[in-house]
């Protein structure tokens, strides 16, 4: 057996070892809600909740 081959097992302990560290566990888990960014698609208008019916057919229809 030469140097070499009685060196590798302790190699392949060695790099089993820094598999593990660095993949031995999986990463904290996300929930799906908090993967989602909800936002309103426009700014809040507030012309758009000043109409009054009665003032439009006041306006419009006498």
């Amino acid at each position: 057996m030469t140097d070499e081959e009685r060196a590798r097992p302790d190699a392949d302990t060695a790099a089993e070892e820094e598999r593990h560290r660095r993949f031995g566990a999986l990463p904290e888990r996300i929930r799906p809600k908090d993967m989602v960014e909800t936002r309103p698609a426009i700014g809040h208008d507030p012309d758009r909740d000043a109409y009054d019916p009665d003032e439009f057919a006041v306006r419009y229809g006498l």
